[in-house]
């Protein structure tokens, strides 16, 4: 279902990282929009503010009145919140994080209902409101409630700010909503905690552990974003690629060697660096998640390209001498194996000494 024509105005928060950035280029390029806004609380520097040329940027934080000033002024008549920060370390703190994301979106959606000229709305979403537990289904669909409150600060807020989302939808029925629930982002051009996790020359994982996970290509991402905004689909949509990878075959394809310890420690071993994992991603790491994504593909007439595939471009896109040879993966990880192996036994027979 399409509508007859683009939103001549479009909105777009978070202009001040990678993907609000990249979106509201994308759309200013789109000749069907005549005007693309990009807003954000921090001015875009360097290469993003390049990737801006074309689009009007305004520095307003979304928790103040100058939102609606902003869309009022403007004539907005389509909103795509992107301004949803995914760890704490990009906002200084998670307190930070959740004045942006759970404050930022109440006050943004305050400001949507009262625009009397705006027709859409599209809000970035993540599949990590399903939580990850060892109650999970299978397969995820767009009805699934999650099983347990999720542990990580990320995925609650992204169930407050789909709260916020229905609660606008009561009051502004004429304004159809887009709901997107993106998976973890991969590609040449990402740069996040998940892809320099798979940077490590020995990637950390959970004894015992082989959870199945799925990726998006940024691309496709970007794909789903565009046709959000300039076509009608409203409604709540899993956004991912087809098939799975376990973390064993995702770390090997990378050409890295896994070095397997107890869940307690991973966090800490992980968190060296900018590499630290999150309580969502260690989750994930734990259980895994799969989502069905029927419903997009029949609504959107898309199909993003295969998790196998998204992965496989991501590692192409790394230095050819950053790759381990098999041979030498697996053995470093049978050393590791083997020394992790020894270790326990030696404190079971030290703990059975004691006795």
């Amino acid at each position: 279902m399409t509508t007859p024509s683009a939103p001549r105005v479009v909105l777009v928060t978070g202009v001040g990282r990678y993907l609000g950035a990249r979106l509201a280029a994308r759309l200013a390029a789109d000749r069907r929009i005549e005007r693309v806004i990009g807003i954000d609380g921090a001015a875009p520097s360097g290469e993003l503010a390049e990737v801006l040329d074309g689009v009007e940027v305004h520095q307003v934080d979304l928790r103040t009145p100058g939102v609606l000033r902003v869309m009022v002024d403007a004539r907005v008549e389509a909103v795509a919140h992107l301004a949803v920060a995914t760890a704490a370390d990009q906002q200084g703190g998670r307190a930070a994080m959740k004045e942006l994301n759970v404050i930022g979106t109440m006050q943004l959606l305050a400001a949507c209902q009262q625009a009397t000229r705006l027709t859409k709305l599209v809000v970035r979403s993540s599949t990590a409101a399903y939580g990850a537990s060892f109650r999970d289904p299978a397969i995820f669909t767009e009805d699934t409630e999650p099983r347990e409150v999720p542990r990580g600060g990320f995925a609650k807020d992204v169930l407050d700010i789909e709260g916020y989302v229905r609660g606008f939808r009561r009051r502004r029925p004429d304004v159809p909503a887009t709901v997107l629930r993106f998976a973890p982002f991969i590609g040449s051009t990402v740069d996040t905690r998940l892809t320099r996790y798979f940077a490590q020359p020995v990637v950390p994982t959970v004894f015992g552990r082989d959870p199945r996970l799925q990726f998006l290509h940024v691309d496709d991402a970007f794909e789903v974003l565009h046709r959000s905004v300039v076509e009608s689909h409203p409604g709540t949509y899993n956004v991912a690629g087809a098939g799975t990878l376990t973390l064993s075959q995702a770390v090997r394809r990378a050409g890295r060697v896994t070095m397997p310890v107890l869940e307690p420690g991973l966090n800490a071993l992980a968190g060296l660096g900018r590499a630290g994992v999150s309580l969502d991603q260690l989750d994930l790491f734990v259980h895994g998640r799969v989502v069905d994504t029927a419903r997009l593909i029949k609504e959107f007439g898309y199909t993003p390209r295969t998790t196998a595939e998204a992965f496989e471009e991501f590692v192409r896109s790394r230095s050819a001498g950053e790759i381990l040879p098999a041979d030498t993966i697996r053995s470093v990880e049978q050393a590791l194996l083997d020394g992790f192996r020894r270790t326990r036994a030696a404190r079971a027979a030290l703990e059975a000494g004691s006795d």
